[in-house]
């Protein structure tokens, strides 16, 4: 892979995050200085924290379900891309999605 050209990428990534924090913080404060009820407040600081955590929960399961895929692939001795390699990776996919959709309802 050509560095030259992930850098910028990553550079932008980078970024744009950095922005998406400021702009989260200040909507924050904007938030606890217009005087809005603590219960209000704290409610949508306790949603965001809840969706942060199924984030992560529905990353690691996906990546995990990924993992398996990519460990099946190379238990069978897959070595060329073709269609049934690309359908044991997106049926983990999808099974990691599902996984976590049914793991979200039980913690919900």
């Amino acid at each position: 892979m050509d560095f030259a050209v992930l850098i910028p990428i990553s550079l932008f990534a980078c970024i744009a995050y950095a922005i998406k924090v400021v702009v989260d913080a200040r909507v924050r404060r904007q938030m606890v200085n217009a005087g809005g009820s603590e219960e209000l407040v704290n409610s949508l600081l306790r949603d965001e924290e809840l969706r942060r955590r199924h984030s992560s929960l529905r990353w690691g399961i996906v990546l995990v379900a990924l993992a398996l895929g990519f460990g099946l692939i190379q238990w069978f001795g897959w070595q060329d891309v073709t269609p049934g390699l690309v359908a044991v990776l997106a049926g983990a996919t999808g099974l990691g999605n599902l996984a976590f959709f049914a793991i979200s309802r039980k913690l919900g």
